[in-house]
């Protein structure tokens, strides 16, 4: 089963994809490839420069490309192939798309309330007011059309949070 984790900036989905990975040993994070410097922080990924993705985009490198904030981001298809349960971050709107590539997709939007968002996208330190004022903008944007989704809020601890998150990926029951 293959699960994209997406919501708006500051919503914690980092943290609680890291909660979800120590508590499932099973799940396989995917590891992104995006056109920022690696010490810019946050998750674990892979920095290269913009003529690099590029050149891994022709090549047939990833499964999936994007791009948000100005910056490109793929999912490398190694990292999706393999048997058993993987997660990744993902775009909301690249959703469209990864639901074509990735049939059986399930889709994880992980959300709290602006007033959280807004503390944590401060506490951050990476955005300026305006950057966060713009973020929080995005943050209501809707959920693709014919997307089916699950909805983690994300708004107290991030213990709670990472076993809304576990529930949410647990198996579909009829």
């Amino acid at each position: 089963m293959i699960f994209a984790i997406v919501g708006p900036s500051g919503a914690g989905k980092d943290t609680l994809i890291r909660g979800a990975l120590a508590a499932r040993p099973d799940l396989r994070m995917v590891r992104r490839v995006i056109t920022r410097p690696t010490e810019a922080g946050g998750e674990d990924f892979e920095g290269v420069t913009s003529s690099e993705f590029a050149q891994r985009q022709m090549r047939g490198d990833f499964a999936l490309t994007w791009t948000a904030h100005g910056l490109s981001y793929g999912i490398p298809k190694s990292q999706v192939t393999a048997p058993g349960d993987v997660i990744f971050n993902g775009s909301r709107a690249a959703l469209p798309l990864a639901a074509t590539v990735f049939p059986g997709l399930r889709v994880i939007l992980v959300t709290a309330p602006d007033i959280v968002l807004a503390a944590r996208l401060a506490a951050r330190g990476r955005e300026n007011a305006e950057d966060i004022r713009a973020r929080l903008s995005r943050a209501a944007f809707e959920m693709p059309e014919g997307i089916a989704f699950q909805t983690v809020v994300n708004d107290v601890t991030p213990e709670i949070g990472t076993a809304r998150l576990l529930a949410a990926l647990q198996p579909v029951r009829a």
